[in-house]
This record gives structure tokens, C-alpha cells and sequence, in this order.
């Protein structure tokens, strides 16, 4: 078994395996998030985007990127560690860490035959739907319902 921190890349590095799955004949799915603390509802999001492709990269938000996103105080963890995290799941077969506070710049590098979200979302509110279906591929929503959350799990911590 291949360990977590090989499965770790950059751009051009995790480009250079999808390029090389799609010739041997598999499918890519890209999933994407902070995974900020680590959860059960993570891991059934990357469990859900695994099944509906070979092969499985995860796109890790960066530092400055969570920051945004999530408020001052995040991300709690840095981006190498969330990242080493991620690939910690069987699930997984290939992580990059991204600076971008969307995952648009990553589809268009990638080309995914998926790209994969929760349960938050449908088809119709994913923000990048527009650049998956310009390239001709497909979303789909997995995971189990959003009943797991990073922000009240830190509130429980903190309390």
C-alpha cells in the first residue's frame, strides 16, 4: 500500500498521474474542500466521490484560502497536515493542496470526468458547474447528509 505522503503532489505532479490513469483507461473524480478538523463526514464524502471514479485526486483549500473562507481563527490545522490527513484515507489516491478560494482553476487543469461534492450542495448550486460542463463532465453529489460540521464540532472543543 502506497503511504499518505506519496500521495501528495503539486499541480504538475498529481497532472502527471491523472494524465498517465486516463491512458491506462480510467476514470478521474476530484473532490475538494478545507477538511479543517478531520470528520466522519469527511471521510463519507471521500468514500462517496471514490465510487463514482478509478481514481480518486482531492484538492486540499491552502492556508489563506481557509482563512477566507472559514473565518478568523482557521484553519486550525496548516494545509501540510490537513493534506497528509486527506491522503490518510484509503479512499484517496491523489491530494493537492490549492491556494485558489474556488476549485475552478483545478478542474481546468485536471479536466475530472467527476467532480464531486456534498450534500450541501445539488447540481444546480455547485459554483464550478459552469466550468465542469465547458469541458464536459459531470457532477455528482455524495456523502452522507450534512449533519457533520467543522464549526460545531470546534464549538463542542472549545466549550
Amino acid at each position: 500500500m502506497r503511504s499518505a505522503a506519496s500521495k501528495i503532489g503539486s499541480l504538475d505532479q498529481v497532472c502527471a498521474k491523472v494524465d498517465a490513469a486516463r491512458a491506462q483507461g480510467k476514470t478521474i473524480a476530484l473532490a475538494n474542500g478545507c477538511f479543517d478538523v478531520l470528520h466522519v463526514g469527511h471521510v463519507r464524502y471521500l468514500a462517496g466521490a471514490k465510487a463514482e471514479a478509478g481514481v480518486l485526486v482531492v484538492g486540499v483549500n491552502g492556508d489563506a484560502s481557509v482563512g477566507r473562507l472559514k473565518g478568523p481563527g482557521r484553519p486550525v490545522l496548516p494545509a501540510e497536515d490537513r493534506a497528509l490527513l486527506v491522503a490518510s484515507v484509503r479512499a484517496v489516491d491523489h491530494v493537492v493542496v490549492f491556494e485558489d478560494d474556488d476549485v475552478s482553476a483545478l478542474l481546468r487543469a485536471l479536466r475530472p470526468d467527476v467532480h464531486c461534492k456534498g450534500t450541501d450542495y445539488t447540481a444546480e448550486t455547485v459554483p464550478e458547474r459552469d466550468v465542469v460542463k465547458a469541458y464536459g463532465g459531470r457532477i455528482a453529489i455524495v456523502g452522507d447528509a450534512k449533519r457533520h460540521d467543522t464549526r460545531v464540532l470546534l464549538e463542542k472543543v472549545r466549550r
